[in-house]
């Protein structure tokens, strides 16, 4: 991601449209596969690439959450907004025993790592046999645009090269879903019909301008796929969910 973003993602997460509606989606699928929240006992779970902690406080109703990052900046905001569990780590092999943890999440992170299969691998030895890997990433080749190259994406995925990147890395595909599909005609719309081209300045759709009543109403749109996302699933969208076994 750009370095210049880490400030303004930190601001938006927690009232953009997008955050919003992610958080409940996951917080649906995570309630059917782990219960109910504020049940955790003493279930442990790790957010791999957890940026500036928009998710740990979701993660944390479920378990005792931490999150590692490989960017200072976005560990440092993470501890300005009072989310100590989160620490610096430089990439290469997650700084933590085998086993350590019962859920390993990757929310829209391993689109950015060009071995995926080998960040999933490393995702799953820190995951004790019987755990779970719950990933986000986004979908859809043809739907590449400026949010990528400025998020530094290496891919968009699809449902067989998501299967196929879990299956690789050792785990068990569990549950696999779209989302943001009730919003996939309009953005697909206009990444197909308004495509970037060489030297248009790349802005982030995160800078766009949404008054709050349309805010509020996208996220309501987008958060009320949650519980089809959770049950049974939705056949297109912007984005994929993965729920995978562990081992």
């Amino acid at each position: 991601m750009e370095q210049d973003y880490y400030a303004d993602y930190a601001q938006l997460q927690d009232s953009h449209w997008w955050f919003r509606g992610r958080r409940r989606i996951v917080e649906a699928v995570l309630t059917r596969e782990l219960g109910d929240p504020g049940a955790a006992g003493s279930r442990t779970i790790l957010d791999v690439g957890c940026g500036t902690g928009s998710m740990l406080p979701l993660l944390a109703r479920f378990g005792a959450a931490q999150g590692v990052d490989t960017e200072p900046q976005a560990i440092a905001l993470c501890h300005e907004r009072g989310l100590d569990a989160a620490s610096l780590y430089d990439g290469s092999r997650l700084p933590f025993d085998d086993d350590a943890f019962d859920v390993a999440c990757a929310f829209d992170v391993i689109e950015h790592i060009r071995d995926d299969v080998g960040a999933l691998r490393d995702m799953s030895r820190v995951v004790r046999p019987g755990g779970l890997l719950v990933l986000t990433v986004p979908a859809f080749p043809f739907l590449w645009g400026p949010q990528d190259e400025i998020s530094h994406h290496e891919r968009r995925y699809t449902r067989p090269t998501l299967r196929a990147a879990i299956a690789a890395a050792g785990a068990d595909l569990r549950h696999m879903s779209f989302f943001n599909t009730l919003l996939f005609p309009p953005i697909a719309a206009v990444r197909v019909l308004r495509p970037a081209r060489p030297g248009d300045e790349l802005k982030s759709d995160f800078t766009l301008t949404t008054p709050p009543r349309v805010n509020a109403g996208l996220a309501r749109v987008f958060g009320a796929e949650a519980p089809l996302v959770a049950r049974t699933g939705l056949p297109f969208g912007v984005s994929l969910l993965a729920v995978a076994g562990v081992r």
